[in-house]
């Protein structure tokens, strides 16, 4: 039993260190709740693109 507990932490601990290691955004601060204001205009915006090249006709997006 105890064998299996240590293989977990080596791995956990493994896979956390591989993690960081490979410069991924980790974030080990828990669940946030603060929504920043910089990420909504992107999104929006590429949203409203997204539309608006769906609703082009055929003919006109080959001109």
């Amino acid at each position: 039993m105890w064998k299996i507990v240590l293989g977990f932490v080596v791995f956990a601990a493994l896979a956390l260190f591989i993690l960081m290691k490979s410069g991924g955004n980790i974030d080990m601060g828990g669940e946030k709740h603060d929504v920043s204001a910089a990420q909504e205009p992107a999104a929006s915006a590429a949203v409203s693109a997204a539309v608006e090249a769906a609703s082009m006709p055929a003919s006109a997006s080959s001109q």
